[in-house]
């Protein structure tokens, strides 16, 4: 995997009726450790459900966030209401989503890898972008991912000599239970490390509040909290000065 510069890079597509431009967000590689194969997902940034190229009246009523996630085969659109619905996941070949999809990639041009938590300071407080990687590995399923993604927030704490990377949504595969396609996988999380042995995330998940016995609503929200061993490695687009 090369470092993708994520201001630059984009999924665009060939749809004569809408020819949509998506901003990727993260992109996620899963492993097949049987045949060495692999998947390759990228998540897009968030819009809003919309009346595209209406007169007026451009947002729909009963609004909803929307977050494609491309794969090499199928695709997975995440509609998020604010109550439960079934069409949470949306799976698409990719004939069916906009037409044939053009990839607008760019590779970052000079990457540093920070490897120590000053470099890392260093390279935040000199208003460097960052690039993470978390590596996840399940030794049963033999599958294996690795995430890569911006560095949107990230906490520093310099007289304690100190990091945490808070950030996300990114594309999450689930790699502990037994699933059709690599797709059924995927979930949006949030992603915390301080550390280059282990990451937290927080998954969004179905969720049922009760009350005196009785529901009284379900909705989808980042609530399930998974702690796994990982590998974190942390870049910068460009180099530290001395």
């Amino acid at each position: 995997m090369k470092i993708l510069d994520y201001g630059s890079s984009f999924i665009g597509s060939t749809g004569p009726d809408n020819a949509v431009r998506f901003w990727v967000e993260s992109h996620t590689r899963i492993i097949n450790e049987k045949n060495s194969q692999t998947e390759d997902y990228y998540q897009c940034g968030s819009c809003k459900s919309e009346h595209t190229f209406a007169d007026k009246e451009l947002f729909m009523e009963n609004n909803h966030d929307f977050i494609p996630v491309f794969g090499p085969e199928w695709s997975v659109i995440f509609r998020h209401k604010a109550f439960n619905t079934e069409k949470y996941r949306s799976y698409f070949t990719e004939k069916k989503l906009w037409g044939k999809q053009i990839y607008h990639f760019k590779e970052a041009a000079e990457v540093t890898e920070l490897e120590s938590n000053a470099s890392v300071r260093k390279a935040a407080h000199e208003g460097l972008p960052l690039i993470a990687r978390t590596e996840i590995h399940n030794a049963r399923r033999q599958l294996g991912a690795i995430m890569e993604y911006p560095v949107k927030t990230i906490n520093i704490n310099d007289e304690m000599d100190v990091f945490q990377v808070d950030t996300g949504p990114v594309a999450f595969p689930d790699l502990n239970e037994e699933r059709e396609r690599l797709v059924d996988a995927i979930c949006l999380a949030f992603i915390a490390f301080n550390k280059p042995s282990f990451a937290d995330f927080i998954i969004e998940d179905l969720n049922n509040f009760i009350h005196d016995d009785r529901e009284i609503c379900s909705v989808y929200h980042y609530s399930r909290i998974l702690s796994l061993p990982a590998k974190n490695s942390l870049f910068c687009i460009g180099s530290i000065e001395a």
